[in-house]
Formats: C-alpha cells, structure tokens, sequence
C-alpha cells in the first residue's frame, strides 16, 4: 500500500462492535449486539461495512511454531531511494507478514516467518538484498514470543 488510508468516522457503536471483535473474533453478531444496543442485523450490516472499508480484518491469528514455521525474524532494513516503492516490493514476498516504513535506524522494518534458519538466509540473501534501494540489513531472530495481542481497543 503506498498510500495512507484515509480515516473512517466511527461512532460509538462501531468502537463497540471492534472491541467486542478484538476480544473475540467468533462472538456471535446476537451477543455484541446485546453489548452495543443494536440488533442482530444491524451488527451484521456494520461488520460487513467495517470489512470492505478496510477497517477491520477477521482472520484467524496462528502461532507460527505450531504450524510448521521455526523462525520468526525482524529485519531492519537501512534504504536509498523512495521507500514506499521499497515496501510495496518486500510486501509481495510470501514469507513477510508485517512491514512498515519507519524513521530512526532503519527505513523500513519487515517480519519474516520462515521453515528454519536457512529459509531466513535464502529470503534475506536471494530476496531482500537484491532488491534495488536496499543498502543495508539488521536481523534480528525471535528466540521467544511474550506478548502479542490485537485487543489494543479503539479511540
């Protein structure tokens, strides 16, 4: 994506309809909308609306280890160039999940999931580097996951 989403107004019964979402993604649409004061069709219609503007998303979250992928990695990536044309190209490749243009260090931090160490030195190596405005790279390999949630609620 390489431009900013622009935002969608949401009042106070969407929020509550995301939260109770971001609590749980299976809630039943008869349960939120007890929680919110719409009826059943109504919640529908608003998650559906939520989904196709992009602001909400319902996928199942899996933990890699579990799944068959052993190595999970950060990298930093230091850039020449326009670097929305970089992120729009490291997006494509299958193994990266998360990427994001950033300032400080690095100009862009990218999350890879990988089969094992040698998948993560072929996606770096063979993929990563070679793509043009790329200068240089900083890996750093997950060795333990503490925290992650999505329930961070809304404003």
């Amino acid at each position: 994506m390489t431009s900013e989403r622009s935002a969608v107004a949401l009042d106070a019964a969407a929020k509550g309809i995301i939260e109770q979402l971001q609590e749980d993604g299976r809630r039943p649409y008869a349960t939120i909308g007890k929680a919110v004061g719409l009826s059943e069709a109504a919640v529908r219609q608003r998650v559906q609306r939520l989904q196709e503007s992009g602001v909400i998303q319902i996928v199942a979250v899996t933990d890699p280890m579990q799944v068959g992928f052993r190595r999970q990695a950060m990298i930093g990536i230091r850039a020449d160039g326009d670097l929305n044309v970089l992120a729009d190209h490291v997006a494509t490749i299958p193994e990266v999940d998360y990427v994001v243009v950033t300032a400080g260090s690095f100009d862009v931090l990218v999350e890879v999931v990988c089969e094992d160490d040698e998948h993560l030195l072929t996606v770096l190596n063979e993929t990563i580097r070679t793509l043009p405005g790329v200068r240089s790279t900083e890996t750093f390999v997950y060795l333990r996951l503490h925290k992650q949630l999505y329930n961070w609620g809304t404003r």
